[in-house]
This record gives C-alpha cells, sequence and structure tokens, in this order.
C-alpha cells in the first residue's frame, strides 16, 4: 500500500482555525490527521508542501516509525513547532488507514487497553464576564453537562506579576468556582505560564485552600530552571508541556523533577507513537501524563486512544463541549463525556468519520488568538491588526 494524495482542509472559528488532513492510498484507504495551528496555519501548510514530496507520496502508510524518522531527521534542520505538528498530522492519518486496514481500532495496535474509561475535564467554558457570580453560573453548567472535573485560567492578561487588585480577582473566581462546583470535582488551574517564579509562588500558595489538582505552566516554558525554582515551593502539583515539541526538550524536565504531570499536545508532538515514548520515559520518574488538546474531533480522537492504552495516564483535556460544539460534527464518531468520563472510542482506526460538507461550511477564519489580550477568555473573534493591542 502506497500514499497516493494528501489534502488539507481548514476549518474556522471565531478564534481558531483547524488543519484537517486526509491522506488517501492507492487501496482506496483514507485516513484522517488534525492540528490547531495558534496562528500558524499557513507555515504548517509551506511545511506540508515541501514534505509531501521528499517523505511522503509513495511512502507504505503502515511504516509509521519509517515516516516519522525521515521526517524528523532527514531535513537536518531542529524539528520544532511546524514540523513536528505537520508529522503529527501524517503520523495520526497513518494510525487510522493502519486501524481500517487491519481492523481494529488504534488503541489495539498500541498494546490494547489498560482502563475501560478515560476521565476528562473540560475547558473553554468560562467565556463569561470575570466576575465571580458569571464564573460560577458557568461552573454549575460544566457540573450538568456531566463533568467532574474543569480548568480554567483566572489571571485575565496577567504577564510575570500582577497588582493587587487583580491578584484578589483571580482569587475571587476560583472561590467562586470551587464554591458552585463543590468538594468532590477536580479544579486544576491554568498559568498559561504568565508569572515569574515569584509571583507563581504566591498565587499558588493563596489558592491552595481551594484545593486544585494542579498549576499549569506556573512560569514560561523556557527556562526549566525557573520551574524548578517555582515548582520547589509550589505545594499543589505542577503540569506542563504543551509547548514543548520533542522528546528531547523533555530530558531536562523529567531530570530535574520539576514538574509533576506532563501535557504534550499530541497533534504538535509528532503523533501518537512519539507520544507514548514519551510517556513510557516519564513513567521512569512516576510522572503522570495529561495531553493537551485544544483541537476538534480527530485530535480527541487521538487523544483518546493514547489514554486508553497508556498506564501513566492521568486526565484528558476536552473543549469541544463548551467552545464551538458544532466541531465535533466535522468528525463524528467519538463518546461523549458520560459522568466525567469518555468510554473506549470504537470502530476501527481511529473511530471518526470526516464530513467534508460540514467542514466546507465552516470555512478558515482571519483571526489571531492572543492569551494576554484583554478578555480572550471570551474567545471571540479578534483580528490580526489587533493582536498587540
Amino acid at each position: 500500500m502506497k500514499i497516493t494524495d494528501v489534502k488539507v482542509h481548514v476549518i474556522g472559528t471565531a478564534w481558531r482555525n483547524i488543519s484537517i488532513v486526509q491522506v488517501f492510498t492507492d487501496e482506496g484507504l483514507e485516513g484522517v490527521g488534525e492540528v490547531r495551528m495558534l496562528n500558524h496555519t499557513d507555515a504548517l501548510q509551506g511545511y506540508l508542501a515541501e514534505a509531501l514530496p521528499n517523505h511522503v507520496l509513495g511512502h507504505d502508510p503502515m511504516d509509521i516509525e519509517s515516516l516519522v524518522q525521515n521526517m524528523f531527521r532527514n531535513d537536518f534542520a531542529r524539528a520544532g513547532e511546524i514540523a513536528m505538528s505537520a508529522i503529527a498530522t501524517l503520523e495520526m492519518a497513518c494510525w487510522d488507514i493502519t486501524g481500517k486496514a487491519l481492523g481494529q481500532p488504534v488503541y489495539k495496535l498500541l498494546g490494547g487497553a489498560v482502563r475501560d474509561r478515560i476521565k476528562a475535564y473540560a475547558n473553554g467554558w468560562y467565556t463569561v464576564e470575570r466576575t465571580p457570580e458569571e464564573f460560577h453560573a458557568a461552573a454549575k453548567g460544566v457540573i450538568a453537562k456531566g463533568y467532574r472535573a474543569l480548568k480554567f485560567d483566572p489571571f485575565g492578561a496577567g504577564f510575570y506579576e500582577l497588582d493587587l487588585a487583580e491578584k484578589a480577582r483571580a482569587i475571587e473566581l476560583v472561590e467562586a468556582v470551587r464554591d458552585a462546583v463543590g468538594p468532590d470535582v477536580e479544579i486544576l488551574i491554568e498559568m498559561h505560564g504568565r508569572f515569574n517564579p515569584v509571583t507563581a509562588v504566591e498565587m499558588a500558595r493563596e489558592l491552595e485552600r481551594f484545593k486544585p489538582s494542579w498549576v499549569e505552566e506556573p512560569v514560561p516554558p523556557e527556562n526549566i530552571a525557573a520551574l524548578k525554582k517555582a515548582a520547589e515551593k509550589i505545594n499543589i502539583p505542577v503540569a506542563t508541556g504543551e509547548r514543548m515539541h520533542t522528546r528531547y526538550e523533555f530530558r531536562e524536565l523529567l531530570e530535574s523533577q520539576a514538574a509533576d504531570y506532563l501535557q504534550p499536545d499530541i497533534t504538535h508532538f509528532g503523533g501518537i507513537l512519539e507520544t507514548k515514548k514519551l510517556a513510557a520515559w516519564a513513567e521512569n520518574y512516576y510522572v503522570l501524563m495529561a495531553p493537551h488538546n485544544v483541537g476538534g474531533a480527530v485530535s480527541t480522537a487521538a487523544a483518546l486512544h493514547f489514554a486508553a492504552s497508556t498506564p501513566n495516564f492521568k486526565i484528558q483535556e476536552h473543549f469541544n463541549d463548551f467552545a464551538d460544539e458544532w466541531v465535533k460534527s466535522v468528525a463524528p464518531g467519538n463518546p461523549e463525556v458520560v459522568d466525567g468520563y469518555f468510554a473506549l472510542p470504537q470502530g476501527p482506526g481511529l473511530g471518526v468519520t470526516l464530513d467534508l460538507e460540514v467542514a466546507k461550511a465552516h470555512p478558515r477564519q482571519q483571526v489571531f488568538f492572543n492569551l494576554f489580550a484583554e478578555n480572550w477568555h471570551r474567545r471571540q473573534a479578534l483580528r490580526p491588526s489587533e493582536g498587540d493591542k
């Protein structure tokens, strides 16, 4: 079997564009991969245009390791977000094809299931005014939807430091959410790499009484020593890793034991198998995996197959019950969240089927998403010219 063609479809919402990659073979089997590129959609397409004739077309889609290694090493450049995202879309599609060819779900090809359900947490649910009353009501809606865990960033557009009023406001928002969901629901605090170590430590200590399950990216991701400095004084588990794109970038993080949970994004990390390799390495340090997932249904499918087959998995992020719920209909087939958990994915391959008519009904949007803009959490349209305001 050989890869004969690759097509890219971009679907758009008010705050994100999602690139869906279709891989075709000479035996009539098709596979699908996906990535949400944050403001880099054209860069992804440019990379694929050059990579396809050199690495992909004519390749056996079942030789997944060979395909990934060729794309990773043979260009000689140091692989980063663009290359690893492109590789991931093709890798996922090849797993989809392989599963279909063998009549098995992907997780069966990765060693089989190690659990019978997959814990989920909600994100994208707090697109409301930053008031305790609004966050309280929105959090109630998450519980009503069937979730038993939810994540949010209460820190507005903060960067490095917060003034006293913003510190108080963030604490009030977390207090409101904890009150809304009660003591038995997990709350996860997103810091988005906003803070210097001293501010991250201060805010984490203020939030300890609300018993969050983790603080995520307390400092920017480039400096592992700064993360270790913060983590040693934070009494809440630390999660990080969504902006790290190769296994090699995690070496110092694991060796310094500066994080309790790793959050690689499968769609930015070279795909499912690369993430499985990181998980095996992390298990030596008793570190758990909680993959970042801000994409659509195909990204979620890949994450569910990873979760089903990975012993040191903790919990799976999911946006699409709250942010652009129609995105699920672009590639239906995933289980829904029930009582806080996904069931195991069903069907051969990834278990989802691309609906091109739905995809075409939601074309690419000219948007720029900036986590340091005022009211970014509303996830409303922000045009490129507004990105630095």
